[in-house]
């Protein structure tokens, strides 16, 4: 278990706290994509996959969220644009699969 970052006392330790949260945001962002896999499955047409209004809503959570924690709001925003272009698309591919398997 690597420390936490007040508790860091070398560069190894932050290192190792770093490594291990990266880890931890992989299987976080698995578990998001697993999400944008079921709205693909869901959604009833290729047309529903891109809503405007809720890839604002969720930056804007992001950012009030960093805002709240004094993280970089700019920095934030932009991470999480690219993440919710990122999963748009994977959902786009996704929603194309899903309807190309059953054709089959």
């Amino acid at each position: 278990m690597p420390k936490l970052p007040d508790d860091c006392m070398t560069m190894v330790d932050v290192r190792e706290g770093v490594d291990a949260t990266d880890r931890e945001l992989i299987e976080l962002l698995a578990r998001r994509f697993g999400y944008m896999r079921a709205a693909a499955r869901i959604k009833p047409n290729r047309d529903a996959v891109r809503d405007e209004a809720r890839k604002k809503a969720v930056i804007d959570a992001a950012c009030a969220g960093a805002a709240e924690r004094a993280l970089p709001v700019h920095g934030i925003a932009e991470i999480w644009e690219m993440l919710v272009e990122c999963s748009i698309a994977y959902e786009m591919v996704e929603w194309d699969r899903l309807r190309e398997d059953a054709a089959c």
